[in-house]
């Protein structure tokens, strides 16, 4: 499973963490593997299943 950038940076702004949310625009690629950058979900305090894509 991988996470589309766009939601992460989404759920940043509305959290009014324009810094963090700039920073992952630059730093991170386009699809970010959950497995790979678990810290960097802790330390953003979002939860990478909140964000996967649900079944329809």
């Amino acid at each position: 499973m991988k996470i589309d950038k766009s939601k992460v940076v989404e759920v940043l702004r509305r959290s009014g963490q324009h810094a963090r949310a700039e920073w992952v625009e630059r730093e991170l690629p386009d699809l970010i593997d959950p497995g790979q950058h678990v810290g960097l979900f802790a330390t953003l305090g979002i939860d990478p299943a909140d964000l996967a894509d649900k079944p329809t």
